[in-house]
């Protein structure tokens, strides 16, 4: 198949047989836009249709496309994403994003989910509680990112180490720990996520490390920045590509 051909199966597989409205305004662009999404980056790589959605759907939190938003929450049921994964995957965005844009999110989701009759709340994928939060949180953080994280609780000036605190209990003993999506999974988002944001390449850089960690090799972390092509720009993409070309080199 032409690219052309593959963009008419995948949209037709996610999308079903609705027709966008800018092709009656706007059908030039329409086709530039289909064609590329999803003739092209959808075929590059070897990431599964599931994780493609969900990098598509954090990286439209990130960016408040609350709209497109809404049609990819639909997309990512159609192809057999599961309720409890998209919403891990939207209440992931919130330490980087914060909490006013991943409730727009979360509005959009739940629109979505009332419109199909599934059921509010959501099996809760808890699995921390107030006395154990930083110690789980803590562990996470070392199985990503190594000893580093010690070393640097300790150098943090007084001041500033409830910050420190608030990463290992709140980033990674309130989310990461979560039940739903798995740990490669929650890492692989993150860095869409970051990278999404724009101006935040230090942490990229970290993040790229710490799913090289987890076990997420240099071509899925191609793919998964390429998926996010369509959706945060060039700069933005470059920009990830850079960080990673930085932490794992070209052999």
């Amino acid at each position: 198949m032409n690219r052309v051909e593959k963009s008419k199966e995948k949209f037709q597989q996610l999308f079903g047989d609705g027709v966008p409205t800018t092709y009656s305004t706007d059908p030039d662009f329409q086709d530039i836009l289909s064609h590329f999404i999803f003739g092209e980056v959808f075929y590059q790589g070897n990431l599964s249709d599931k994780h493609r959605e969900l990098i598509t759907l954090v990286v439209l939190t990130t960016n408040q496309t609350l709209p497109q938003l809404k049609a990819h929450v639909r997309a990512a049921l159609n192809i057999g994403v599961t309720p409890v994964e998209i919403k891990e995957a939207v209440y992931q965005c919130a330490p980087y994003i914060g909490f006013p844009k991943t409730l727009n999110a979360m509005n959009e989701v739940n629109e979505v989910f009332k419109a199909k009759n599934i059921a509010l709340p959501v099996e809760s994928q808890k699995t921390v509680d107030e006395d154990n939060r930083f110690d789980k949180g803590l562990a996470v953080q070392v199985e990503i990112f190594g000893d580093v994280i010690e070393k640097m609780q300790e150098s943090a000036p007084l001041n500033q180490k409830h910050i420190q605190e608030y990463l290992s209990a709140f980033c990674f003993g309130d989310f990461y720990t979560r039940g739903g999506l798995d740990l490669k999974t929650r890492e692989l988002l993150t860095l869409c996520i970051i990278s999404a944001l724009g101006g935040a390449e230090g942490q990229v850089k970290a993040h790229v490390q710490g799913n090289k960690n987890v076990g997420n090799d240099k071509g899925t972390l191609i793919t998964a920045i390429t998926h996010c092509l369509p959706y945060m720009g060039f700069p933005r993409t470059l920009n990830a590509f850079a960080c990673i070309n930085e932490i794992i080199p070209e052999n």
